[in-house]
């Protein structure tokens, strides 16, 4: 059995296959190329070079395929870093891709079950009617795809697990904070990123598509919930337009892509509890791969800081 990221050394010597998550080309001061790549097992992501690569080499680095790597693991900066030497062509047939994909910890069918507990719940029907025919839109992308590329719950199933995560906190919130309308912000808190399925490309080679780069998840999102009212006739409904407020401020800030900011004490609590799950699950992942009594890698969604781990804190 093949070493996983997780287990990887300082040191270690292996050639082993490994999943391409991403490639960027790149060039020295002495003009020689080199690859920026970040590679992945069922385990994890690490970040590797590869310096003097030969432009036959360059050509084998696709995103999400695998491929035969050999390298070393070095550290670099206080954190583990790949030494890429050379890489070919996994024969098909001899991997299985299921082991090469991050997955959230959250079996399908349990984000499901919270996901129709969450959807019952709702009393308003108008709320209701257009958080399924959003659901509906999207099918079962919902439940596979990721809720970004890297930065945070970059996994299969990531944008339930944040959205089903989110609904949990905002149930809570609401319980403390009774003048909050609950049907509004758990109805915000399920679609409010459901553009991110037309956003990115796929649950397993994550990147942005035409459509995600020239519109974003906020306006795609949008559009969508102006198609499904209007299919309803729901277009004037307050409701609907209080869930368009959900969706476009829900990023918080006019540099952060939301192009209002929130002016709905829900929408407020909606941007605030986005903000607090997704810099949660960056720290889980960064602090399961430091060790008691080290430094997590410079988080660069949490301004470039590193967090420390404490020695008493099981690994």
């Amino acid at each position: 059995m093949n070493k996983k990221i997780k287990e990887f050394l300082e040191k270690d010597k292996l050639e082993i296959p490994l999943l391409v998550k991403d490639c960027k080309n790149g060039v020295t001061t002495k003009n020689s190329p080199y690859l920026s790549l970040v590679l992945a097992d069922s385990s994890g992501m690490i970040d590797g070079k590869y310096w003097d690569v030969k432009p036959e080499q360059q050509l084998l680095f696709e995103v999400g395929k695998v491929l035969i790597i050999s390298f070393e693991v070095i550290k670099y900066n206080e954190n583990l870093q790949l030494k890429v030497f050379k890489a070919e062509e996994a024969p098909e047939g001899s991997y299985n891709l299921e082991d090469f994909i991050v997955t959230s910890d959250i079996s399908k069918e349990d984000r499901q079950e919270r996901l129709d507990y969450f959807f019952d719940s709702i009393q308003n029907n108008t709320y209701k009617v257009l958080v399924k025919g959003l659901l509906e839109k999207v099918g079962n992308k919902f439940l596979e795809y990721p809720a970004a590329s890297k930065i945070h719950h970059s996994f299969v199933g990531g944008l339930s697990e944040h959205s089903i995560s989110m609904a949990e906190m905002c149930e809570k919130v609401c319980e403390h904070y009774p003048q909050l309308n609950r049907d509004l912000l758990i109805s915000g808190a399920l679609i409010h990123d459901i553009g991110k399925t037309l956003e990115m490309s796929g649950a397993v080679t994550t990147e942005y598509t035409l459509d995600g780069k020239l519109e974003g998840h906020i306006s795609i999102a949008n559009g969508w919930l102006t198609a499904v009212s209007e299919e309803l006739g729901l277009q004037d409904k307050e409701e609907c337009i209080l869930l368009h407020h959900m969706i476009l401020s829900h990023h918080g800030h006019l540099e952060f892509g939301s192009p209002v900011l929130p002016q709905l004490q829900e929408a407020e609590v909606l941007c605030l509890i986005d903000n607090l799950d997704a810099r949660l699950n960056t720290l889980k992942t960064a602090l399961d791969a430091t060790k008691s009594g080290g430094w997590t890698t410079k988080l660069f969604a949490l301004d470039n800081r590193q967090f420390y781990k404490p020695k008493g804190e099981e690994e």
